[in-house]
């Protein structure tokens, strides 16, 4: 695998990262160099451990994992999408709670990294050692991060969402989610069915 391919490998595992990240910014509207430093090197981190994970399970587990892997990542994006969703038609002033601290922090990396598992169960099988493309692929998530918190502050503060932010982030999270499904033929099962 070339350098470019592995490049444009690690912006596209690292696209829902930034979708989240610029959602997170709309949400805190105020970003702090905590922010940027929680959400970046979590999200990277996970970018980064996933397909080392997803190399040392190998072939022995592929077969199980794959068989829900989608439907974890959709779940999970769903409950917080939901809990976004929820929270900008409360009376609070502010729609969402830090996504950058905690359980949905955790949450949110777990998710937006679950097909960095598949690709290191791919360079299992093409015999291709993990550790550079991984450091790749999580420096490039930690840097996209970086710019998606930065675009959604930017965002925030042109008013352009007011108190749908959290409706709008939501509803992005449910996107990815349901384009994760599309994407696994999920769709196609029932509408043959």
């Amino acid at each position: 695998m070339s350098a470019v391919e592995l490049l444009a490998l690690a912006v596209a595992l690292s696209m829902d990262a930034f979708a989240v990240a610029v959602c997170a910014g709309c949400a805190l509207r105020t970003v702090s160099a905590r922010h940027y430093v929680r959400l970046s090197l979590t999200f990277g981190f996970f970018q980064f451990f996933m397909p080392v994970a997803g190399w040392y399970l190998g072939l022995s587990v592929r077969h199980v994992i794959e068989a829900w892997d989608h439907w974890v990542a959709f779940l999970l994006l769903a409950w917080i999408g939901g809990g976004m969703i929820r929270g900008a038609f409360s009376d609070e002033s502010c729609p969402v709670r830090d996504p950058t601290q905690g359980k949905k922090l955790f949450v949110l990396a777990v998710a937006t990294s679950i097909d960095a598992l598949a690709v290191g169960f791919s360079f299992s099988l093409l015999h291709i050692d993990v550790w550079k493309p991984a450091l790749l692929i999580g420096g490039v998530c930690a840097l996209i991060t970086s710019g998606g918190l930065l675009a959604g502050t930017l965002l925030a503060h042109a008013d352009l969402f007011g108190r749908r932010v959290g409706f709008a982030g939501g509803a992005v999270l449910l996107a990815i989610g349901l384009r994760i499904l599309y994407e696994h033929g999920v769709f196609k099962t029932f509408i043959a069915g």
